[in-house]
């Protein structure tokens, strides 16, 4: 029975692995009539442009120029664990996020919106349902940051 049970769980977890890896890169990411894309129904997703409380959180607000800050911005993402920044345009960046264990991959996407002088926020998972809160949780790192180094201001 144990020599089941390990096998068992071996396959789910190879399954895990090759399934992630054929999860390419989401055709709905980017600005879209001035907004980043909806968050879908499912609890793995955070945006400062979702209606709904459940998937919403607030836009940085930022506390110097938005070029300025931008730059800084995207230096920070850099540095996020498992960060990979695979688009840097003057008002768009996107980067993709691997969790350590399953190297399972999320979208953080940051849209620059000079005029209001603010930073709106997007961060999806690619697979499955529940994220047990690592995308709200990977924002308000990021959130929490950017206002340790005065490039974004408290709520």
């Amino acid at each position: 029975m144990l020599r089941y049970s390990r096998g068992y769980k071996t396959m789910t977890i190879l399954s895990c692995l090759f399934l992630a890896a054929c999860v390419g890169k989401p055709t709905d990411i980017g600005v879209h009539s001035g907004k980043l894309a909806d968050c879908p129904s499912s609890p793995n997703c955070v945006s400062s442009d979702a209606q709904d409380a459940n998937h919403h959180t607030k836009p940085f607000q930022l506390n110097s120029s938005p070029e300025e800050a931008w730059e800084q911005i995207r230096l920070e993402v850099e540095n996020l664990p498992g960060s990979k920044i695979v688009t840097a345009e003057r008002n768009y960046l996107h980067a993709e996020c691997r969790s350590k264990v399953f190297k399972f991959v999320d979208d953080l996407e940051l849209h620059l919106r000079p005029e209001k002088k603010i930073v709106a926020v997007r961060s999806a998972a690619r697979l499955g349902y529940s994220d047990f809160g690592v995308n709200r949780k990977r924002i308000e790192q990021l959130r929490s940051t950017l206002l340790q180094q005065g490039i974004i201001e408290s709520d």
